[in-house]
């Protein structure tokens, strides 16, 4: 009841408005009414269209071969050189190993043990002087007494060793001594013999071109397709108000669902399009509706903006698929910018309340929108 008032207040502005807008004449005051404009009628046809163009298509015919043998120098002559190496025979050779020398002995010199008497201190006479006793005199040089001693000499006996024979030497002759040795000496010198070396051939096989290779033409003919398009039959653009049910102008949630993170329109979606926009779309052919798609908030807000118009769309491409004019379709993408509960980013929710966040809604437009 709320929509149907306010959208019979916005009508009930000025008569020359009301006129010029062609409302019902007779409006249901518990009706909702939309401004519809007749679409642009489009009639499908067909045109051929060459997807390829006529070309040449070249072929390379391979060259053939055949085989044939041919005898070839396998290794040139040459002259190989064979070394004779010379032969020895053995000689007894005497030599002098030790050559003959003179042996020298040595007589050490002898000694005898002596004695030898040596003068250690001589003999000394000299003046010494003594005190008197008894001297009555203050002066000392009164009672001093001189006298002229004699000392006698003091010798040591220290035992030597005298030379009895001196050191000598004699000599005598040793014979020297002979030994042999065996040598090698030539018996045939060595020589160089020349021999010639033949030449060596074998047999071998090879391909050689029969047929050079040589490149064929062919045409090929060029390629078309059908396709089917839409022209404008015929223009649009009347103004009409049709009655519509008053919840078809507010947003009704679609109950529709996708796989995690895709926009693919599951076989359980498509049934629920069908049963609640495809069926209405046909019936009120004139109607426009819009469709909003919204996401939980869990991701980037920018993946999530991307994800929900492309759910939006498929949506509609889906309706377009059925045969909806394309013109007769509005659709946005929300991201989590319109959550509907507290399931902003970092707050923790369950599956359920992410859900509700998680939604496509729908409603009718008024043309003038």
């Amino acid at each position: 009841m709320r929509l149907s008032l306010t959208l019979f207040a916005a009508l009930a502005i000025g008569a020359t408005s009301v006129q010029a807008q062609q409302l019902p004449s007779n409006p249901d005051p518990n009706k909702c009414y939309v401004r519809c404009v007749t679409p642009d009628v489009y009639q499908t046809e067909t045109v051929r269209v060459q997807t390829r163009p006529a070309y040449k298509r070249l072929s390379v015919v391979p060259a053939t071969y055949r085989t044939v043998t041919e005898r070839v120098l396998s290794k040139e002559g040459y002259k190989r050189y064979e070394f004779v190496p010379a032969t020895f025979r053995t000689e007894t050779v005497t030599y002098q190993s030790q050559a003959p020398a003179k042996s020298m002995s040595v007589q050490p010199a002898s000694f005898a043990d002596a004695s030898e008497r040596v003068l250690i201190k001589p003999e000394v006479s000299k003046w010494e002087t003594t005190a008197y006793e008894g001297c009555e005199s203050d002066d000392p040089n009164d009672c001093q007494v001189l006298c002229y001693r004699t000392y006698e000499a003091e010798y040591r006996t220290v035992p030597v060793q005298r030379l009895a024979n001196d050191a000598g030497s004699t000599s005598s002759e040793v014979p020297g001594s002979n030994s042999t040795y065996t040598k090698q000496v030539v018996a045939t010198p060595a020589q160089v013999r020349e021999i010639d070396v033949e030449p060596q051939y074998e047999t071998i096989t090879k391909r050689v071109v029969d047929q050079p290779a040589s490149v064929t033409t062919q045409t090929v003919e060029a390629e078309y397709t059908t396709i089917t398009k839409e022209v404008l039959a015929s223009k649009g653009g009347l103004s009409s108000y049709e009655e519509i049910d008053c919840e078809l102008t507010s947003y009704s949630v679609l109950p529709i669902q996708y796989e995690l993170g895709s926009a693919a329109i599951t076989a359980s979606s498509r049934r629920v399009i069908d049963d609640r926009l495809l069926n209405l779309l046909r019936e009120r052919p004139n109607i426009r509706i819009q469709l909003n798609a919204h996401t939980d908030s869990r991701g980037s807000a920018a993946s999530n903006q991307d994800l929900s118009e492309r759910r939006a769309k498929s949506v509609a491409d889906y309706l377009v698929s059925r045969g909806i004019n394309r013109q007769r379709l509005v659709t946005r993408g929300y991201g989590e910018s319109q959550l509907k509960n507290r399931c902003a980013d970092g707050v923790n929710c369950s599956e359920a309340e992410h859900q509700v966040n998680r939604r496509t809604e729908f409603r009718v437009l008024n043309m003038d929108m």
